[in-house]
């Protein structure tokens, strides 16, 4: 359709508040890049060191969780995004130069897919990216197409724009009362540019419902778990996202477009890359289907709550802006894509999820994101960071469970298997809090390797796997996830009999902690007896993963080596090398630099092998912050310590060292019981306490219930 009237207007329009748009550069970036015209782009970002992702993490850009050891890719939305990458430091290559041109390019290799084949090789055959009313036809039918297996419910909250959230739950005998099999949750779209991490949670529960009876595997897993699929958690959020995302991208105006069609692609309705959901004043409520009216929000900044901050594991820690913006750290507050709200669970979105796990024996839990072809796993934070007791947060007490079933799932995507904190530090994370609240397992997949929604062929590779992982793909990765689920190996099992009919109900309630206080929790699940009076419950450990033993090394008293060197001024942009010799091995090797001038040098730690300089540590805090490294395990020899002047007038510097012993600290942990009830007609008849260890099966005596029924 044609608007010619409209066109002239429009076009002037945009030229006025977009300018000219000119290619990006494709070389790696330098102070030049930051005075070309500019387009919003992905970048691959250097980052050799923690220390260096520390310092990008600073800089309150849009990284994506595709990174590794030594890179983060990072979307530069604006061109003070791109300056202050630049002021930062950073060496970047541009991997896609025009994300918004790449938004229509993908688009149209879309709509040839979609001509090309009569039927995807995806379970359900779909050619093309579903729109939110597509999910929620799709659910529905599932349900009337295997009405005995697939049962489609609505979660109790709706969103904040009124809609009605549903997810399906699959398994045999779906419509009786439970009975005791454990659950995997598998969860879709939390951040609403993300469109693949919904297709991959659907498509898998259209295929176990399809393969139910004919598939040995998946029916025989269907016979002893039930799966739940919510595969777009943040309705609002993805509705705006992939409506704005396609079609309403102002190609009608192309031919009037004195650019060819650069300006229209560029004043597109910014909500394609929009990520978290229509919160606009915290605490209040918006009427309903006023979401769309949002101001933009070009790269997740603008108004909402980033969902996948908003849980209660560890909420309001590192990695989640708070509602005051912090200069330091820049964080924009609640305009942040961070923003972690003002509360844990003050969404309904989080909320939803809460009462779902809270209602179940979650013992596997799947998160699905994009991008960066990554398995996730907690925790959140680096475990050396001090927690809110003081202490270092440590390791997930579950760590090489967590680690080995991420490699078996991980063997069938080929993503990389690693710690949520390798990517970057994140708090209010799902998986944080369904784990350590429940100890069922938890993950982050990041599905893809770069771009938030790609052409739709790649979720059909994504899904099936392609290559050396053809077969597999993350349809592999989830039959995994689902053998876990019911692996009793992993999980508690609680057995016995009682009068049939009876119901019981294993509740526990506890306070969890966040990163600044605590909130009260709960879980409560019930089975009913069957009519054989024989039950057989599996259920997660009864003693949750957050009040666990934890160990760590903590540094012993003052150090056994220590020297304080000075040094003379450099001019800004060179350095001085210091040298030290470590005596013998160290726990831990402690590096300083200090000068007296409010502006920015920076500093890197080298441990001298032959006539070569291997980096050990850097540091590059904002300006005005003394430098430190830590360098852990430290070998004896000769360390090379450079000061690098950045942009400092100071006359002077001083490095320190210090060299430490640790001693290995474990905290005391606490053991925690479930409440057992027996019911009938909700009168309690016998009230237990039971615990139950990872692995354990208990055999129960509730001959008092059987007396009392």
């Amino acid at each position: 359709m044609r608007l010619p009237a409209l066109a002239a207007a429009t076009t002037a329009t945009l030229a006025l508040a977009l300018g000219a748009l000119s290619p990006a550069p494709s070389a790696t970036g330098t102070a030049a890049s930051a005075a070309t015209a500019f387009a919003p782009r992905l970048v691959t970002v250097d980052t050799p060191t923690g220390a260096h992702k520390d310092k990008l993490t600073a800089l309150g850009l849009d990284l994506t969780e595709h990174a590794g050891h030594d890179y983060v890719e990072v979307v530069l939305h604006t061109p003070a995004d791109l300056a202050a990458l630049v002021a930062g430091g950073f060496s970047f290559d541009v991997r896609i130069p025009d994300l918004v041109r790449r938004g229509v390019e993908v688009a149209e290799i879309n709509e040839a897919y979609a001509a090309r084949v009569a039927r995807s090789p995806l379970p359900s055959g779909r050619d093309t990216y579903r729109t939110l009313a597509d999910y929620e036809a799709d659910m529905a039918q599932l349900e009337r197409d295997h009405r005995r297996i697939v049962k489609r419910f609505a979660l109790k909250r709706p969103s904040l724009d009124g809609r009605t959230i549903y997810g399906v739950e699959i398994g045999e005998d779906v419509r009786r009362p439970a009975s005791g099999r454990p659950t995997f949750v598998l969860l879709g779209v939390h951040h609403a540019r993300e469109w693949p991490s919904g297709e991959n949670a659907m498509e898998f529960a259209v295929d176990l419902a399809t393969s139910y009876g004919k598939d040995r595997r998946i029916t025989r897993m269907l016979k002893q778990a039930r799966v739940v699929v919510v595969p777009v958690v943040n309705v609002d959020g993805f509705d705006l996202s992939r409506t704005d995302g396609e079609y309403v991208d102002l190609r009608a105006l192309n031919d009037a477009d004195p650019l060819d069609g650069s300006l229209s692609i560029l004043g597109t309705p910014g909500h394609a890359y929009k990520r978290k959901n229509c919160r606009v004043l915290d605490g209040v409520d918006t009427p309903d289907g006023t979401c769309r009216a949002s101001l933009t929000s070009n790269g997740g900044f603008g108004i909402g709550v980033d969902l996948n901050r908003n849980y209660g594991g560890f909420w309001g820690g590192p990695g989640a802006a708070a509602t005051t913006p912090d200069v330091g750290n820049v964080e924009a507050g609640v305009l942040d894509p961070t923003y972690r709200g003002p509360a844990a669970f003050s969404e309904p979105e989080t909320q939803n999820i809460q009462d779902l796990v809270r209602g179940r024996q979650v013992t596997m839990l799947i998160s699905n994101h994009t991008f960066g072809n990554l398995i996730l796993r907690p925790n959140g934070v680096n475990p050396s960071t001090l927690g809110p007791d003081g202490k270092p947060v440590g390791d997930a007490p579950d760590e090489k469970a967590l680690k080995r079933l991420g490699a078996a799932m991980a063997a069938n995507n080929g993503y990389a298997n690693i710690h949520g904190w390798q990517l970057y530090d994140t708090t209010g994370t799902t998986e944080d809090w369904s784990y350590n609240a429940t100890g069922g397992f938890g993950y982050t997949f990041e599905i893809g390797p770069d771009e938030f929604h790609p052409p739709f062929p790649d979720v059909v590779d994504q899904y099936g796997g392609t290559g050396k992982y053809a077969g597999g793909g993350n349809r592999g990765a989830y039959l995994v996830a689902l053998q876990h689920t019911i692996d009793t190996a992993h999980h508690g099992v609680l057995r016995g009999s009682a009068p049939a009919g009876t119901v019981l109900r294993l509740r526990k309630e506890f306070r969890s902690p966040t990163w600044e206080s605590a909130y009260d929790d709960f879980v409560d699940s019930t089975i009913t007896v069957p009519r054989s009076g024989r039950f057989r419950w599996v259920v997660n450990p009864s003693t949750r993963p957050v009040v666990q033993p934890r160990t760590y090394d903590q540094v012993s008293g003052e150090p056994w080596f220590a020297r304080s060197i000075e040094g003379s001024f450099t001019a800004p942009g060179s350095s001085t090398d210091h040298e030290v010799r470590l005596p013998r091995d160290a726990d831990v090797l402690r590096v300083g630099l200090t000068w007296p001038t409010p502006d920015d040098m920076d500093l890197t730690v080298y441990r001298r092998e032959g006539d070569r300089l291997m980096e050990v540590g850097s540091s590059g805090n904002l300006p005005g912050t003394a430098e430190s490294v830590e360098v852990p395990d430290a070998r004896a020899g000769t360390y090379v310590l450079r000061a690098t002047n950045y942009a400092s007038v100071a006359p002077s510097h001083e490095v320190t060292v210090g060299a430490f012993d640790t001693v290995t600290r474990t905290t005391a942990g606490k053991r925690e019981v479930y409440t057992l009830t027996c019911e009938r007609g909700g009168k309690v008849l016998h009230r237990t306490r039971v615990f139950v260890a990872r692995g354990q099966v208990r055999d129960l005596d509730l001959r008092a219930c059987r007396r009392a029924g």
